[in-house]
């Protein structure tokens, strides 16, 4: 069997393979809120009229802050 049917091999040791941002910054949101996140990743964009869009569009500019919220994430789903 060919190794490109299954995309999960491509990065076996990268648990955020296939996951994409907004579906983590949701998830996120839905389980632990917008205050909860913002004392554990005290970022302005989670402190002050925060929202999903704003968020995003911060976190995909802001490599630091982006893997902070991966990493929280990450901590999270063990």
């Amino acid at each position: 069997m060919d190794d490109i049917s299954n995309p999960k091999q491509e990065q076996p040791n990268n648990p955020l393979h296939g996951v994409k941002l907004k579906d983590l910054l949701e998830w996120l949101v839905e389980n632990y809120g917008w205050e909860q996140m913002a004392s554990k990743v005290n970022i302005n964009c989670f402190n002050n009229n925060p929202t999903v869009k704003s968020s995003l569009k911060f976190l995909r500019r802001t490599p630091w802050a982006r893997d902070k919220v991966e990493q929280l994430y990450l901590d999270l789903q063990k």
